[in-house]
């Protein structure tokens, strides 16, 4: 008995994922950059961080108190040595009676200069904020609704204004002070006031919404996949794809 003519006609295979000789060699060329990538990069960022470093304490230390003076090649890594001690005697100085004195002094008479009184003002306020430790600044990331309606940005809260920019501000509501980052560069973006209304807060930390924005959304915050569990369920829906492309294939036909 042949086959019946409203019998369905039978499938193709299903074809199996490349695994050539060529797709072999793609996917170990990726599986190296993406490993040796990052790893590159941040070295490289901090061998120039500790060259930069170098370059700029170097000229203030005596050539007998150098170590390239006795060794026959440059220690790396040396000025910021001598930065961090630095920085910590004239934070140790400072602290002192004499030393709040004399940064007093020196703060009024920067403070009589009328270009640089801003300026000095304005970076002294930002350090004391991102450094002290008791500013509450930049430690909550919210999204906006921005650049139009529908459009959501994710911005870093900071503080509220001042008495003066809040009374100049339309309306009676309370405003906060936002930053919201670029991307790829999340250093450069805009600042602006918005209703604390309209922001909604989100449970993200900063340094997930710099990563995601530098990202351009490419990393989520916590979709770093375990390798083991990857592999798993790729061979779940493997064997799932097979099972049923091999019920869609139709049962050959019994001869009478």
């Amino acid at each position: 008995m042949t086959p019946r003519d409203d019998a369905p006609a039978p499938l193709d295979p299903v074809p199996e994922p490349h695994t050539g000789l060529m797709g072999r060699f793609r996917n170990y060329f990726l599986t190296g950059l993406v490993v040796t990538g990052p790893i590159a990069i941040t070295l490289y960022l901090v061998w120039w961080f500790v060259t930069w470093v170098d370059g700029v304490v170097r000229p203030f230390v005596p050539l007998a108190y150098r170590p390239e003076t006795y060794l026959p090649y440059v220690i790396p890594g040396w000025g910021l040595v001598v930065a961090f001690f630095t920085l910590t005697l004239v934070g140790f100085l400072a602290a002192n009676l004499i030393g709040r004195t004399l940064v007093d002094v020196g703060e009024t008479f920067l403070g009589r200069i009328p270009a640089v009184r801003a300026i000095y003002r304005g970076l002294k306020q930002v350090f004391e904020t991102l450094f002290s430790g008791k500013g509450s600044s930049f430690r909550k990331v919210g999204l906006v609704e921005f650049p139009s309606p529908g459009m959501w940005s994710i911005v870093l809260i900071s503080q509220s204004p001042n008495e003066d920019i809040a009374r100049s501000l339309p309306g009676q509501e309370e405003h906060v002070s936002v930053f919201l980052p670029c991307s790829p560069n999340p250093t450069t973006g805009f600042f602006f006031y918005v209703p604390k209304s309209r922001i909604i807060e989100v449970d993200l930390s900063t340094e997930d919404a710099a990563t995601l924005i530098m990202s351009a959304g490419v990393v989520q915050p916590g979709s770093a996949p375990d390798p083991k569990k990857a592999a798993a369920l790729a061979g779940v829906a493997n064997a799932a794809r097979i099972a049923n492309a091999s019920k869609l294939q139709p049962e050959p036909a019994k001869a009478e």
